[in-house]
């Protein structure tokens, strides 16, 4: 092999790694978005060991997608450490991406195909390369929707990754005829030394496809037995695990132990098959060992080595989480986690009780909520950087509240609840949505305030002055609500929506009197879309209020024909409620309208 050969099979290499991560990141744009939405909404299943499955095939078809066990891992990895995904559903899925990684391995093994005819020729990647290659770049050049431009780039990825392959396949071609290739071929024939070359090889280019790719393209010279295959094979499934410990750098305990399964689910197969084989080979003898293999039995064995694995440990997945526990140990429970460790799995063989559990932990949602509000209130007449961290703590908490209190009530079985009970599930299970909403929009009534205080933007006296009326009103719908919440007060909760109608008239009066300031100079654009954005949130935190004073009427009045989906409190509270708004329109709406000149 000469320094032409050396410089061609380094460009091969090189194309076939480009090919590969083009046709990855391609597919990634094309399905990335939903691939992240399916795994975030990965959850158990009631039925035992199928949520495992369900995470099993999820992993195997998202790495399969986007060629790369360790794309996924990592996202998981940053999905456990948001608290996004518990480790017991990462695990499986850490399962099924080793299986989804042997995908491109699969495609590879069209190199095999015989040339006996012009169909069966074309079918080889060396002739379709060029046709995937041009039919992308006609796509890129001729075409302006991204989504096409995705569908191109994974056409001339794959394209590349075998214009790679051939090129590989070329340089090693004359070593057929080679004896001191084949002798040095016949020392990886000792599992340890193949083993050591796989994992050295695999770590350093950081991809177990890229190297069981090279290592087909080595097939074509024949020098390769499976005494060869196969510990190096092996020894590739433990070098990929080089770039998932690197990116559990600096991840919380959890995430680290996501990565420590996937590192010991492939030290795992390894002994596995190393006792399986070699026991075997020692013992009754193994005659196929010494046959030639070709790039499909390359594919299989890469296959057969991760599917296997993944079947013998996918029962034991929540085993394997409690190892990891030991070698790396946990995180100290805080006490937000201790909150979120009431909703235990064992609590839904006694309906009541989880239902109270969920009720407790939704109260510690109200009051996040309620603290987010006067906190962003506060940040608009006085702005402090430093309320962020708890404002972004108390919103993430309530965030992680609305996904496991909508996974785990929906869990509950009704046929084991009172009619009290059954009423108070609905109204958790409905509220918990709108609560979140609000939590929502405190935090944007935060960032308008930063943006105040960044571009010295400031309202006019009387827009203050209704701003401050409005944050008035909004902040009474709240304690109404929440006050009847925590005390079942009938007549808070029925108070809350007419109010929440009487802020939205609020923010339409509150517009048209904000445009008569810019018309006239008052005020300037910039503080118009602040004084709008303002408005808007705190119409929309009282709106969410009253959706939820709706549900909690509902059981209060413990009466299945009230729709509080499309009813409203007048039909509960009939002739108090005109009398209700006529007092809050006197107290909020007319000093608005009339400029605050007439006393009330």
């Amino acid at each position: 092999m000469d320094v032409l050969s050396v410089l061609q099979l380094f460009g091969g290499v090189g194309l076939f790694l480009f090919g590969m991560s083009l046709m990855g990141s391609s597919l990634e744009l094309l399905a990335g978005g939903s691939l992240q939405r399916i795994l975030e909404a990965l959850t158990t299943s009631k039925k035992k060991g199928v949520g495992e499955v369900k995470g099993w095939a999820l992993g195997t078809g998202a790495t399969a997608i986007i060629q790369s066990s360790a794309a996924t891992t990592i996202m998981l990895i940053g999905f456990v450490n948001a608290g996004i995904m518990r480790l017991g559903q990462a695990i499986p899925v850490v399962f099924g991406a080793n299986v989804g990684s042997t995908a491109t391995a699969q495609i590879l093994r069209l190199g095999d195909i015989g040339s006996g005819n012009l169909f069966m020729r074309l079918l080889k990647p060396s002739s379709f390369a060029p046709m995937l290659v041009g039919v992308g770049a006609f796509i890129i050049l001729f075409s302006k929707k991204k989504k096409m431009k995705d569908i191109a780039g994974i056409l001339i990825g794959l394209g590349v990754l075998f214009y790679g392959m051939t090129m590989m396949e070329q340089v090693f071609a004359p070593l057929k005829e080679s004896a001191t290739f084949q002798q040095f071929f016949l020392s990886f024939e000792n599992p340890l030394l193949g083993i050591a070359a796989g994992l050295i090889i695999t770590a350093i280019i950081q991809s177990s496809s890229a190297s069981v790719g090279i290592l087909q393209a080595l097939s074509a010279t024949g020098a390769v037995t499976f005494a060869t295959a196969i510990p190096i094979i092996i020894g590739q499934n433990l070098g990929k695990c080089m770039t998932i410990l690197l990116g559990a750098i600096g991840a919380n305990k959890k995430a680290k132990r996501v990565s420590l399964s996937y590192l010991l689910f492939n030290i795992f197969g390894a002994f596995f098959f190393f006792i399986l084989i070699y026991g075997l080979y020692y013992t009754v003898g193994l005659p196929f060992l010494y046959h030639t293999v070709n790039r499909g039995d390359i594919a299989n064995i890469h296959l057969g080595f991760n599917l296997i694995t993944s079947l013998i440990l996918l029962p034991f997945s929540n085993h394997m989480a409690n190892l990891t526990g030991r070698i790396i140990g946990t995180d100290p429970m805080d006490e937000e986690e201790k909150e979120f460790k009431k909703l235990d799995e064992r609590l839904l063989q006694t309906p009541a009780i989880a239902l109270e559990q969920c009720r407790q932990l939704m109260e510690q949602m109200v009051d996040r909520v309620e603290t987010n509000f006067r906190t962003s209130i506060d940040m608009v007449h006085r702005y402090d950087e430093g309320s962020f961290a708890q404002l972004d703590k108390n919103e993430h908490f309530a965030d992680r509240c609305e996904t496991e209190l909508t996974s785990y009530i929906i869990r509950i079985n009704r046929a084991g609840l009172n009619e009290d009970a059954k009423f108070m599930l609905a109204e958790i299970l409905n509220s918990i949505g709108d609560l979140e909403r609000i939590g929502d929009y405190c935090m944007n009534i935060a960032y308008i305030a930063r943006e105040m205080k960044n571009n010295k933007i400031n309202f006019s006296a009387k827009g203050m002055r209704e701003l401050d009326m409005m944050m008035e009103a909004t902040q009474e719908a709240l304690y109404n609500l929440f006050t009847a919440f925590r005390t079942r007060d009938r007549l808070l909760v029925i108070k809350t929506e007419p109010l929440s109608d009487i802020i939205e008239l609020m923010r339409d009066v509150m517009k048209e009197h904000h445009i008569s300031r810019l018309q006239e100079g008052i005020c300037n654009a910039d503080s118009g879309a602040a004084f709008f954005d303002l408005t808007n949130c705190f119409e929309r935190i009282s709106a969410h209020a009253g959706n939820v004073s709706l549900h909690i009427i509902k059981r209060m009045e413990a009466n299945r024909s009230f729709d509080e989906m499309h009813g409203n409190t007048q039909n509960i509270s009939g002739d108090d409620y005109a009398r209700i708004m006529e007092e809050y329109e006197k107290s909020y709406l007319i000093p608005v309208k009339t400029g605050f000149d007439m006393v009330v």
